[in-house]
């Protein structure tokens, strides 16, 4: 097991180094930060005399070996426009964007999960039919789409939930948490609702159609013969071995999940990570890009790399494979 920890723990910092070489090259393609920093008012000397202070004129090996020296020490470089640690700043939006997608993975796992099931044991009843069908249509809509219907819906017609922000907040421990305030929580439920009906259908699907082949497995067969409670043969022998595959996918999807919130964000003005990487992207602060595209990487190859091994703990074949 030992090894197979580290086989993944060196295929990570690879895949980092990947994805901080990709950043960084896509960098030098978004605008001029010296523009925007200074305006049109400024000289061009003093223009030059800038760009020489803040290193942007030294050859791109330079550049990027220096910001993965900073980065190992815990520095992905300067934000232009709000004038701190790029890191910094991305640690102060990261509340918002990782209580919204926590919450949204909250409702995909405590909906998909009984009703993949219920699909599974019942596959020609009306309502297993009925939420195949809708999850069809879930698959197909667009998150921004079904962003906007949930306002106009509950915000505008009925007036029963706020259409934008966070709401009130608390600072715990550094932390500023919408969970613990109505009002944070009133702000929370839909965008969580709309970023979760990007994976919800998806899972539901995966789980019904995991389960419906187990249950035609031998073993499955055994039980029923050896007389079994119907709860235990369900919960315990066949949704047990189904979880496998959806824990991989779920791995992945976490990550996307993360990535989706750009959209959702957007659209509900939520002050998270998505959200000010647009504004990175309007003011051409490449530096916060960058860090962006580097903390994203990160949370989505560690997710990755975790959900792997404990894919190796619950399977030995997995660990067994990786030795060939």
């Amino acid at each position: 097991m030992f090894a197979f920890i580290v086989k993944r723990v060196a295929q990570t910092i690879f895949v980092m180094l990947v994805i901080s070489f990709i950043g960084f090259s896509i960098k030098h393609q978004i605008g001029d930060p010296v523009r925007d920093l200074v305006g049109e008012r400024v000289s061009v000397a003093e223009r030059e005399a800038l760009r020489e202070k803040l290193g942007l004129n030294d050859p791109f090996l330079v550049q990027y070996l220096r910001f993965v020296r900073n980065a190992v020490h815990g520095d992905l470089g300067h934000s232009f426009f709000f004038r701190k640690p790029a890191l910094e700043v991305i640690l102060s939006k990261a509340p918002a964007t990782l209580e919204l997608v926590f919450v949204s993975s909250l409702i995909v796992i405590f909906i998909s999960i009984p009703i993949g099931i219920y699909g599974a044991i019942n596959p020609r009843n009306w309502l297993s039919r009925l939420t195949m069908g809708c999850s069809i249509v879930g698959v197909s809509i667009p998150v921004f789409l079904t962003a906007i219907l949930l306002i106009y819906l509950f915000s505008v017609e009925l007036q029963w939930l706020p259409s934008y922000g966070r709401g009130e907040t608390v600072n715990v421990w550094g932390w500023q948490s919408g969970f613990l305030t109505f009002d944070g929580l009133k702000h929370l439920i839909l965008p969580s609702i709309a970023l979760s009906s990007i994976m919800l259908p998806l899972f539901i699907r995966l789980i019904r159609s995991e389960m419906m082949e187990v249950l035609q497995t031998e073993y499955i067969k055994f039980a029923w013969a050896k007389g079994l409670h119907r709860w235990r043969i369900w919960l315990v022998h066949a949704f047990k071995n189904t979880l496998l595959p959806v824990i991989t996918v779920g791995g992945v999807q976490l990550g996307i999940m993360i990535a989706y919130t750009i959209l959702t964000e957007t659209v509900f003005q939520w002050q998270g990570m998505g959200f000010m990487f647009l504004e990175a992207v309007e003011r051409s602060d490449s530096s916060l890009l960058v860090a962006y595209l580097v903390v994203v990487g990160v949370l989505f190859v560690v997710v990755n790399t975790v959900v792997d091994i404990i894919y190796g703990l619950v399977n030995p074949m997995v660990r067994v494979a990786s030795r060939k």
